[in-house]
């Protein structure tokens, strides 16, 4: 298991992207156990400091990315270094990219109707050899039937391109990887309640990811990505997210409590 840091009660893996992809598919190679991975950023972190139960789930997670340059500052603060910033949209890119060609199923649950579908034919067509299983904005096994009709119609495209009449197309009855984007805290509670009854191995709660992929929303210019200003683009593009952005300031004076106030820390 990779090595996590109790951010404000909330374990947060302490892994480079690469270490994480790695991890990911090398367990898929396996018959290891069913997981999920979360992303939290500070909001979610704020969260999970007023619910315990919620706390907890994110703590059962195997992997929990720091998605969010305010928890790579807090763990700078709290003296807890972590090794790099990946966001769930970034993540969910890597691993469609890296696992294209291999024997390895994606799915792709929730966002607003239609969004799903519109993500996987993005990333079905960014990257043909995909291998698509599922998706739909609720569970049900329509998803499956929706996935078939996506990947049949990208392999078609591709077909026509090579002047080649037969199908490649595949029937997927399971989903390796399941991305789930309901949004916190309602994926991160749906994947612990939900993972042990559905065909998924690994299922990765995502937020807003699909928005980006599918059009949805404008997603910030790269330079703004890395000097971690995407939030104030987003609150820019998205002014209604003012109330949600203002714990902000109530996760910073959560990290001042615990750099200062909190025994451990104290000298």
């Amino acid at each position: 298991m990779l090595r996590k840091k109790n951010i404000l009660n909330v374990g947060i893996t302490d892994a480079s992207k690469d270490e994480i992809l790695e991890y990911i598919i090398k367990g898929l190679t396996k018959d290891g156990k069913k997981y999920f991975i979360v992303t939290p950023n500070p909001e979610i972190l704020v969260m999970a400091s007023k619910n315990i139960d919620y706390q907890k789930v994110l703590n059962k997670a195997e992997i929990a990315l720091a998605d969010g340059i305010g928890v790579i500052i807090a763990g700078q603060i709290l003296g807890k270094q972590l090794k790099e910033r990946i966001t769930g949209v970034d993540l969910l890119e890597s691993l469609c990219l890296r696992v294209a060609e291999k024997p390895i199923t994606v799915g792709f649950l929730g966002g607003k109707p239609g969004v799903a579908e519109r993500t996987a034919e993005c990333l079905g067509i960014k990257y043909p050899s995909l291998k698509i299983a599922f998706a739909a904005s609720e569970w049900s096994m329509n998803g499956f039937e929706t996935a078939k009709k996506i990947e049949s119609r990208i392999k078609n495209q591709e077909l026509r391109k090579e002047n080649d009449h037969d199908s490649l197309f595949m029937i997927h009855n399971s989903i390796d990887i399941l991305f789930v984007a309901f949004g916190a805290p309602k994926q991160e509670l749906w994947m612990n309640e939900n993972l042990d009854k559905i065909p998924v191995k690994v299922a990765i709660g995502v937020g807003g990811s699909f928005d980006y992929i599918s059009g949805e929303v404008f997603r910030a210019p790269l330079l703004i990505r890395l000097i971690g200003f995407e939030w104030l683009f987003r609150l820019m593009v998205q002014p209604w997210r003012i109330k949600r952005q203002l714990t902000l300031l109530e996760f910073i004076w959560l990290v001042l409590k615990e750099k200062f106030l909190s025994p451990q820390n104290a000298s």
